[in-house]
C-alpha cells in the first residue's frame, strides 16, 4: 500500500481509475489538511508552547513523505559544527528502529557508536557512522532528546533531522528541503498527495535547499530560482552526486579490474528508489528490485536476491548506503553486494550564516 500511494503521489499522468482512487482518498486528506491548520495556528498565536532549549538548534525537515536528500545535508550541518569546535548532537525519532524510544537513547557519543542499524534505526546509525565526534540520539519526544543533549552531554549545537513538522521544540534555524524532481508531488496533502501538511508551512522556513539528484543542476537552480522569487526565502541548491562505489564487506571500489561492463542488479529499501537507480546510469543495470522504506532485511530476502541474480545471469549487485548498514552483518557470505556512495555539494557556511529579514 505504502509503495502504490507513493507512486499514486508523483503520478504525471493519471487514468480514470486514478481519478477514482484520489476521491476516495480526498475526505481524509480534508480531515487531515483540518487538523494541521488548527495545529499550526496554536503554535503561530503561542497557544500552543514550544521548548527552546539553551543551544542552538538547527531544524532540517521537508513537507513531503518521502526522501528529499535530508540526511545527508544533515550530515554536513552536523560535521560543520564539529569541525568548528562545538559539540554537536543529531536528534533522530528513530523511526524503523528497535529501541524502543520513548526515553533517549544515545546510539553515539561522538566516539563510540553502541547499538547497530537495526537497533537505532537505518538513518541514526548511518549518522553515527558518517559524523564522526558528533553524538547522535533517538527518542520519540525530540523535547526530551534536546534536553539530554544539552544538560548531560553538553551539546552547544543541535540538529533536528526530520524536524519541520515538529514545532514543539524551538529552533533558531529553519531549514525545508526539496526535491527539484518531485517538488510538492501533485499539491494535495496526505493521504490524497504526498504533503504532510499546506504549502504555506513554507513560510516557516528560514532557508529552502533544493536537492538535485541528476547530473545537471540546470532545472535545480531554476526551480530555487522561482522558489525564491515566490516566497522570497534564500534558497539554495544542493548537488547529491555519485561519488564511488565499493564493495560492502571489503570496501574495494568498482573498478574495470573486477569486470568489464558487468551485469547489475540494483536494489533499495528506500522513499525513492529511482532517484537512486538513475544514479546508475553509467553501469549495465539489468533487473531492479525495490523493498518498502526502512524495510529489515532478513535471509530469505538475500535468498530472493540471489535467486533473481541467478535468473538474470548478473554479476553483482549495487545498493544504496541506507541499506549497507542494514546488510552488513546479515550479508557476509555475500562478496558480490556493492554501495553507491553520494557525496553533497553545498556551501554550508553560507547557509548557516543568512540572515533572513
Amino acid at each position: 500500500m505504502k509503495v502504490f500511494l507513493t507512486e499514486f503521489h508523483y503520478k504525471k499522468q493519471c487514468n480514470p481509475l486514478d481519478a477514482f482512487v484520489f476521491a476516495g482518498l480526498l475526505l481524509p486528506s480534508v480531515v487531515y489538511l483540518g487538523i494541521t491548520k488548527v495545529r499550526n495556528f496554536l503554535y503561530e498565536k503561542n497557544i500552543l508552547k514550544s521548548y527552546k532549549p539553551n543551544a542552538y538548534v538547527v531544524s532540517v525537515g521537508n513537507l513531503t513523505t518521502g526522501g528529499t536528500g535530508k540526511t545527508p545535508i544533515t550530515a554536513e550541518i552536523a560535521k560543520y559544527y564539529a569541525q568548528q569546535g562545538y559539540k554537536t548532537a543529531i536528534l533522530s525519532r528513530g523511526y524503523g528502529g528497535k529501541l524502543k524510544n520513548k526515553n533517549v537513547n544515545v546510539i553515539s557519543n561522538g566516539e563510540e557508536i553502541f547499538y547497530n542499524s537495526i537497533e537505532a534505526g537505518d538513518e541514526p546509525y548511518w549518522l553515527a557512522k558518517n559524523c564522526k565526534g558528533v553524538c547522535v540520539l533517538t527518542c520519540s519526544s525530540r523535547v526530551k532528546a534536546a534536553e539530554y543533549a544539552y544538560k548531560e552531554l553538553k551539546c552547544a549545537r543541535l540538529i533536528l533531522d526530520d524536524g519541520f513538522q515538529h514545532q514543539k521544540l524551538g529552533r533558531d534555524k529553519n531549514i525545508l528541503v526539496v526535491d527539484s524532481d518531485k517538488k510538492f508531488s501533485n499539491g494535495c496533502i496526505l493521504p490524497a498527495g504526498a504533503l504532510r501538511e499546506s504549502l504555506t508551512g513554507i513560510k516557516r522556513a528560514d532557508v529552502i535547499i533544493v536537492t538535485n539528484k541528476n547530473y545537471s543542476d540546470k532545472s535545480a537552480k531554476a526551480y530555487a530560482r522561482y522558489i525564491h522569487r515566490k516566497y522570497k526565502k534564500p534558497a539554495f541548491v544542493c548537488s547529491l552526486v555519485p561519488d564511488y562505489v565499493y564493495n560492502l564487506q571489503n570496501q574495494e571500489i568498482l573498478d574495470d579490474n573486477i569486470k568489464k561492463d558487468p551485469a547489475i542488479i540494483a536494489f533499495s529499501a528506500i522513499g525513492q528508489p529511482e532517484q537512486f537507480y538513475s544514479f546508475l546510469r553509467r553501469y549495465d543495470v539489468i533487473e531492479t528490485k525495490d523493498f518498502p522504506d526502512h524495510h529489515i532485511y532478513t535471509k530469505e530476502d538475500l535468498e530472493e536476491l540471489k535467486a533473481l541474480k541467478q535468473k538474470v545471469k548478473a554479476d553483482l549487485y549495487i545498493t544504496t548506503e541506507k541499506d549497507a548498514v542494514k546488510l552488513k552483518e546479515i550479508a557476509k557470505d555475500f562478496d558480490d553486494i556493492y554501495v553507491l556512495k553520494l557525496k553533497p555539494s553545498l556551501k554550508i557556511s553560507e547557509i548557516l550564516e543568512t540572515e533572513v529579514d
